[in-house]
């Protein structure tokens, strides 16, 4: 596997945990419908990644692709995370903005 994916792949699985986790910790908030839309893009975003590290990991023919949208998917969970004070959410957005910056360099 190539030394790209190698680094790729870890930054997705990273955000896909850090996603993961944020998420549990939205819902236990004082106002978790406010926490709505994080929730949400936490998600969607761990999902994202945590398929692109396996396409990666299966060396498949779409996975440069679909990096490029993930990427798209990790700066929207990191500019929602980024809009609240909580810890969670701020290590959610730099986990998001780092996976993002890998991703979009395996898209190009």
């Amino acid at each position: 596997m190539n030394a790209n994916f190698e680094a790729c792949i870890s930054e997705c699985t990273k955000c896909a945990l850090t996603c993961e986790a944020c998420a549990s910790a939205c819902l236990g908030e004082q106002d978790v419908q406010m926490m709505a839309k994080c929730i949400q893009l936490d998600r969607d975003c761990a999902d994202m990644c945590g398929l692109a590290a396996a396409l990666m990991a299966r060396e498949s023919p779409v996975a440069a692709e679909f990096c490029g949208l993930c990427a798209k998917v990790c700066r929207a969970c990191a500019d929602e995370c980024g809009k609240h004070d909580a810890d969670h959410c701020q290590n959610c957005s730099k986990a998001c903005i780092a996976c993002a910056g890998a991703c979009e360099k395996m898209a190009a």
